[in-house]
């Protein structure tokens, strides 16, 4: 059965589109089939996995507003098997003013992923920096989210924002949605902040937090502009191995469920 993960924070810049790329890229590596869904206008997502945005394709925008098929819009990443993207496009800004007037407005993702091909293990979306009307779609068809959340000051600001988004959807729309983790990002043990942040989060949120620590990493950093996963642009690289490490986490926790 294939599970549906939303990677969410309304702040920007705490590694959503990194972790969206990198994990569903080794989770693929593990041998598992895997889609990502690019479900913010700024389409980092997309190109992230190699794909020119100038290229004219349907994207998520067209599955969403227009109804067509979305099998149709996946694209196969060539150079890592298993990996899949539903693309992203600009258009998608003007998207949730189209959605307002239609049908079950926050299930319009839920009916678009049921007629995806259903041999995908995992399906990963990747949100925008926001608590829009596109995010509580992502939340009402995952089965769970993915907190980035950046080891610096103010990390913690606008999570209650969050988890209370995350509790109406649960009360309102989706009750089988769970909390699958905090992912702590950007951490840097030599600072004292990273740490503080660390503990913080861990003293709030407890066995919700994930034991993988994504650190600081420049090839990390630079592997997007590359159009690759890290772990194709240098494997040995600090940063891919945080994310292997994340993705046997990830299914370690999914097996014993």
């Amino acid at each position: 059965m294939t599970k549906v993960i939303a990677i969410a924070n309304q702040k920007g810049g705490v590694g959503k589109t990194t972790t969206a790329i990198n994990l569903a890229a080794s989770l693929a590596v593990l041998e598992k089939k895997v889609l990502v869904i690019d479900a913010d206008a700024q389409a980092n997502t997309t190109s992230g996995l190699g794909f020119d945005l100038r290229e004219e394709r349907p994207t998520i925008y067209e599955c969403m507003v227009d109804g067509i098929d979305p099998n149709e819009a996946v694209l196969k990443c060539e150079e890592i098997e298993n990996l899949y993207v539903l693309p992203s496009h600009i258009d998608l800004v003007g998207a949730e003013v189209q959605m307002m007037n239609m049908t079950d407005r926050e299930k319009i993702m839920k009916r678009m992923v049921s007629r995806l091909d259903q041999s995908y293990d995992y399906i990963l979306i990747d949100c925008s920096p926001s608590l829009g009307l596109i995010t509580v779609n992502a939340l009402t068809v995952s089965n769970s989210v993915i907190v980035p959340v950046q080891c610096e000051y103010f990390a913690l600001e606008g999570l209650g924002k969050l988890l209370n988004t995350i509790r109406l959807i649960q009360k309102r729309l989706n009750p089988e949605l769970e909390i699958e983790g905090f992912l702590l990002t950007m951490y840097d043990q030599r600072t004292s902040l990273s740490n503080q942040v660390l503990d913080e989060v861990k003293k709030n949120f407890q066995d919700m937090v994930f034991n993988t620590l994504i650190t600081r990493n420049v090839r990390l950093s630079e592997a997007p502009s590359h159009g690759q996963a890290a772990i194709l642009y240098d494997a040995a690289s600090k940063g891919a191995q945080n994310y292997l490490s994340l993705a046997k986490e990830l299914l370690e926790k999914n097996s014993k469920k």
